[in-house]
């Protein structure tokens, strides 16, 4: 395939009681150098350093530059305030992550206004590399309320 390019998309969906009460719409991401080298390259290499997603985290601040090792603001009102994603491939071209952060856990334990989004490779608040995420427009989730994320990997041509 020539001109493989990654083409990423995610939604954030606050619920309520089954309601849908915030949508975030399909935003595009920003892949970090940091999760080029370790979360594809090395991976394709074998590298013992390399790293995979398996979870995905929220924060409260702003833009992920492609030097960032972490979301902005992250989350952490408990030590594993990151929510484990299902993964699943279609096409041979794309990998979908689904996870919800659910009331029930308390991944917040008070009003937060939500703005960005990553995906990681461990549960752990403000540790390791961040895949790839980005900001999208502030909404606030209350403890009452579950937010279910959907996050596209496209490799396109």
């Amino acid at each position: 395939m020539e001109g493989l390019k990654l083409k990423n998309m995610f939604r954030v969906q606050i619920d309520e009681n089954g309601q849908i009460v915030g949508n975030s719409g399909w935003q595009t991401n920003n892949v970090t150098n940091t999760g080029m080298d370790k979360y594809i390259l090395q991976l394709m290499t074998g590298d013992a350093g390399s790293l995979r997603v398996s979870h995905v985290a929220l924060g409260t601040g702003g833009t992920l530059t492609d030097a960032t090792n972490q979301i902005p603001g992250e989350i952490a009102h408990a030590v594993s305030s990151r929510a484990a994603v299902t993964a699943v491939t279609s096409a041979s071209s794309r990998v979908r992550f689904t996870a919800t952060f659910n009331s029930a856990n308390s991944f917040v334990t008070a009003n937060a206004n939500i703005s960005n989004i990553g995906l990681y490779q461990q549960s752990n608040t403000n540790t390791a590399s961040v895949f790839a995420g980005n900001t999208y427009t502030s909404s606030t989730v209350a403890t009452n309320q579950n937010v279910n994320i959907t996050y596209d990997i496209n490799f396109t041509g």
